[in-house]
């Protein structure tokens, strides 16, 4: 819904004016697989801007571990991880202050996983991740948003395992177990 791709079923959602969103999605499918790498990143141009910086294409893409006859692959031939990395440089190209992140470690390898939560670290705005990767939040979050039964939210500062400590400290020993959540109908 903040990216504008659903809208709410009531209500409304407003962002501040100074919000820049990029997001990732969990399928990468926003990419021309016909394009080679390097066109898919740089649009054909020698000299990009990222963010208020120009430098070159050739070397942002290799930033992303697309190094020589790499950046010439097409992108229908690449693997999810390498799929994932190039979103990645075209996400980070945009230079937004909140990031939406879906799924972001699906299919990365380790060097790239490493190299996003460094990013992440170092990113000045706000990330909002969606992740089943525990070990992945635990390094990244600062903050937890647990969304529960019947649109209840928990807002929780720390990363994951402090927050599931937290569960079981004030909800007891059980409170990790799976429960079956009510069916809710979503058309009407």
């Amino acid at each position: 819904m903040m990216s504008g791709q659903e809208q709410p079923d009531s209500g409304t959602i407003t962002l501040g004016e100074t919000v820049k969103l990029a997001s990732v999605d969990q399928f990468r499918d926003a990419m021309d697989n016909s394009k080679t790498v390097w066109e898919e990143v740089s649009g054909g141009l020698d000299i990009m801007k990222i963010g208020n910086t120009e430098m070159p294409s050739r070397a942002y893409v290799g930033r992303f571990n697309f190094k020589g006859v790499d950046q010439g692959k097409r992108v229908g031939e690449l693997s999810g991880g390498e799929r994932g990395r190039l979103h990645l440089a075209k996400l980070l190209q945009v230079g937004g202050n909140v990031l939406l992140l879906d799924e972001p470690t699906n299919d990365l390898d380790i060097e790239t996983l490493r190299a996003l939560e460094n990013a992440l670290l170092e990113f000045p705005g706000c990330a909002m991740v969606i992740s089943h990767d525990r070990w992945f939040l635990d390094r990244i979050a600062t903050h937890i948003l647990d969304y529960q039964d019947e649109g209840k939210v928990e807002f929780f500062e720390g990363n994951f395992t402090e927050y599931e400590e937290y569960k079981k400290r004030t909800l007891g020993a059980d409170a990790l177990e799976p429960k079956r959540i009510k069916y809710k109908r979503i058309a009407k």
